[in-house]
């Protein structure tokens, strides 16, 4: 299954955001733009960054122009925008960007009178990042397979992160790129956090071997097991249950060793241009009715707000073995910048 293509509903995806992304910086440079409007960077999949945007534009007659990039990208743009931003609001995508925004100071505190009712994961993001962001939902990391192509090879399924680098799949599992994907990045720091760095470096030199792509977004392996390019893909499991709920044989996998997870943030762009309403939207977004859109979109995370029905498709969270996750030290820039540099070097660029 190596050499795989990407599919097109990729390539749509990408194509669209970086039309809406042109379109903004060749009409929006000046950072005006007519009031009752927002810009929203947006990094969970396209259909509910649709859904939150067409919901919020209907119930209030605020204009939003979102674009949907990975974690990574949505934190490349802000950092590169910061003398002249163009947005006004981030929401969604793992949180460790988020915290690292934060870290730089490209993020605006805030404190939202809802932040006491929601879960406690979620208020404990927004400390550590010092009221820069909050959570908005969780969601386990794993990877999954598809089980025809595994059944027609009779090959045994994958149970743990340690069975990915067994010769006979080699060529046959993806994930995507931690320089762009926050999924990927919490794949880096999930590893590290099992095994310690060394370790974790020589399974990622392995792993590497086996790895026939690192796409950009983190739903991409995902998509990839469903659609029969990749026998494997690491991704969170939500995204992986939302592939077989379409009726694609993928199978999800909860790894036996233990694994990370994310918490899915939103964060106020520092000097944005219009920050009245990003806070409006901000305090709309922390509201059941506007998380419940998640489920209907195809996106089965834990809701932060306890009021939100947790749907029955989500991952249960009491019977996956969850690490103790390090978000201060891999919510550092510093971390960051230092881990994906070796792994850059020493990983992506290796011969395979």
């Amino acid at each position: 299954m190596s050499g795989f293509t990407v599919t097109a509903a990729r390539v749509r995806t990408v194509a669209i955001g970086l039309f809406l992304g042109t379109t903004l910086l060749a009409g929006g440079t000046s950072g005006v733009r007519a009031e009752g409007s927002l810009v929203m960077y947006c990094g969970v999949d396209e259909a509910w960054c649709r859904s939150m945007a067409t919901t919020y534009e209907k119930e209030t007659g605020v204009k939003v122009d979102m674009i949907r990039m990975s974690a990574g990208e949505t934190y490349a743009r802000i950092r590169a925008e910061k003398e002249n931003p163009h947005g006004d609001i981030w929401w969604g995508g793992t949180g460790d960007p988020h915290l690292q925004a934060a870290d730089d100071g490209l993020t605006e505190p805030y404190v939202s009178p809802k932040r006491a009712t929601l879960h406690d994961w979620a208020q404990k993001q927004a400390a550590i990042a010092h009221d820069r962001t909050v959570g908005i939902y969780m969601g386990a990391l794993g990877f999954g397979y598809n089980k025809d192509e595994l059944a027609r090879r009779k090959l045994t399924a994958p149970a743990c992160w340690a069975d990915l680098i067994k010769p006979e799949f080699k060529g046959e599992v993806q994930m995507a790129d931690p320089n762009a994907s926050g999924t990927a990045w919490t794949v880096l720091a999930t590893i590290i956090q099992l095994m310690g760095e060394e370790n974790a470096f020589t399974y990622l030199k392995a792993l590497h071997a086996n790895v026939n792509e690192y796409p950009k977004t983190g739903a991409a392996p995902a998509l990839s097991i469903g659609q029969g390019e990749t026998l494997i893909g690491i991704a969170f499991q939500h995204d992986i249950i939302n592939v077989a709920r379409s009726g694609k044989p993928a199978q999800v996998v909860s790894p036996c060793e233990g694994t990370g997870y994310e918490i899915g943030s939103m964060s106020l762009i520092k000097g944005a241009p219009h920050l009245d309403a990003a806070k409006k939207f901000y305090e709309w977004a922390l509201t059941p009715a506007a998380q419940k859109l998640a489920a209907a979109a195809g996106s089965f995370q834990i809701p932060s707000n306890p009021e939100t029905p947790v749907p029955p498709e989500s991952p249960d969270l009491s019977k996956i073995k969850l690490i103790a996750y390090d978000f201060t030290t891999y919510g550092s820039k510093a971390t960051r910048n230092r881990i994906l540099a070796r792994w850059a070097e020493q990983v992506k660029n290796a011969p395979r």
